[in-house]
């Protein structure tokens, strides 16, 4: 028998179950940008700047460590 190399790692696939609930989300996403773009688009940015603030934070942080 192989030996495995990454055992914490998930199995490829899924349920059936698990389908159905990813086509709920991706089905409500749309129907979210279709009924109400500008909500959608709000929610976007605010998503987008709450990354970007936290990698200037990030680089903030390593900057500083390393002087």
């Amino acid at each position: 028998m192989a030996k495995n190399s990454l055992p914490m790692m998930p199995k490829a696939g899924g349920g059936a179950l698990s389908k159905l609930l990813w086509s709920l989300v991706g089905v409500a996403l749309v129907v979210l940008v279709v009924k109400y773009p500008n909500d959608a688009a709000t929610f976007a940015q605010a998503a987008f700047d709450l990354v970007g603030s936290a990698v200037e934070g990030l680089v903030s942080f390593f900057r500083e460590v390393m002087r």
